[in-house]
């Protein structure tokens, strides 16, 4: 087999990245492990930034978002029973669009579908040879098969856990990581919103965040320690455990029911550099991770995707290779500033066991501060819904 593109990871980014470059006339095959109903089961964050939409756009995927998605002009954020709004609109004239993952998926793949684009399912011990030369290939077994696909450019949109970060020689690769000592029990629910926006809940008893996917299915989590497993939580536990952790007012009007999918995720920050080797080149969480505070996780995959697909089509359509020799230091330059935002997000609202009185009290001065500063508010709206590219 032979492309142009080898697009290891059949995700949203590697979905995404292989759509913008069908658009450009840039050949390409996806090789994923899973089966894409497993890929189509995974349950992840639906907040999408600005430049995100954009994509979509491009990518000539967004009829359905448009249709579909909601439109948040802001945020809410409570501190015991305080709340305050975040207003986009008036801080920055620009929105987010609240539209699930398993969604921007769905129509990724119905796209590639209808351009005829190749996607492997199932492709198993995946391995990338001739990175640092002309003439790469990634080798994989399907159907207990070996196969082999030559190509020109490598992408590895493989998640963490992917063969593509490790081809890396350990030598020239520097990882930095930050581990949260809590997690996030998740729950999804049949049932209506608590607020049309997203609400941010600090409390003393710890975070809570109420989200949605649509207009009768909510996502709810709260803060929980790492050794808690989703067995720990009944509904009831969840339930009352959120609504304690909300203004009473939220509380009061919060509809529940029962979960239909409960989870419980660890909250973590890693990058690894440099984000690119030879002809191999990494996207999303293949090199950086975020926790889910900031709702960046998603969105940094995309904004690898706009200047790798960029880069590509420069040396593709002019043999510019400049873009492409330069995609490392762009990339990072925007995901240490979305690393930076998600870290203080998380440490603005949540509880650390090691926290003392003096710490506390400067969290409540930090939330006092951004409830009555236009100017922090601002510097909030601006990392929220999305830095430019």
């Amino acid at each position: 087999m032979r492309t142009k593109v080898a697009i290891i990871g059949g995700g949203p980014s590697g979905l995404l990245l292989g759509q913008l470059l069908m658009k450009r006339g840039i050949d390409n095959v996806i090789l994923e492990r899973r089966t894409r109903a497993h890929v189509l089961g995974r349950i992840r964050a639906g907040v999408l930034e600005v430049g995100f939409v954009e994509l979509m756009h491009q990518a000539g995927v967004s009829a359905r978002m448009q249709r579909e998605g909601f439109i948040h002009d802001g945020i809410e954020i409570a501190h015991g029973e305080r709340m305050f709004r975040i207003d986009f609109q008036k801080l920055v004239r620009r929105p987010v669009v609240v539209y699930g993952q398993t969604e921007v998926t769905r129509d990724l793949y119905a796209a590639r579908d209808e351009a005829g684009g190749e996607t492997i399912h199932e492709a198993e011990d995946v391995a990338i040879h001739g990175a640092d030369g002309d003439a790469p290939y990634v080798t994989f077994t399907k159907d207990g098969e070996k196969c082999r696909l030559d190509c020109e450019f490598i992408a590895g949109c493989d998640g963490f856990h992917g063969a593509s970060r490790p081809t890396i020689p350990a030598n020239l690769r520097r990882e930095y990581e930050k581990a949260y000592p809590f997690g996030w029990m998740g729950v999804l629910s049949e049932t209506p919103p608590a607020n049309r926006e997203l609400i941010y809940s600090c409390s003393e008893h710890g975070f809570a965040l109420c989200s949605m996917r649509r207009e009768n299915l909510s996502r709810y989590y709260v803060q929980c320690p790492l050794s808690d497993s989703p067995d720990d939580w009944p509904d009831d536990r969840f339930w009352d455990e959120l609504k304690r952790r909300l203004p009473a007012p939220v509380a009061e009007r919060l509809v529940t029911g029962p979960s239909i999918e409960k989870s419980i995720a660890p909250l973590r920050s890693f990058v690894s550099e440099p984000m690119q080797w030879g002809r191999l080149f990494l996207c999303g969480d293949a090199s950086h991770i975020v926790p889910p505070t900031g709702a960046k996780g998603l969105n940094t995959a995309a904004s690898d995707v706009h200047y790798l697909h960029s880069a590509l089509g420069a040396w593709y359509d002019r043999g510019d290779e400049a873009e492409l020799a330069g995609y490392s230091a762009r990339a990072l330059s925007r995901i240490w500033k979305a690393e930076r935002f998600s870290w203080w997000m998380t440490n603005l609202l949540h509880r650390f066991p090691e926290q003392s009185g003096f710490d506390l009290k400067i969290q409540a001065a930090e939330l006092d501060y951004l409830a009555n500063s236009t100017a922090a508010q601002k510097a909030l709206a601006e990392n929220y819904v999305g830095l430019p590219y």
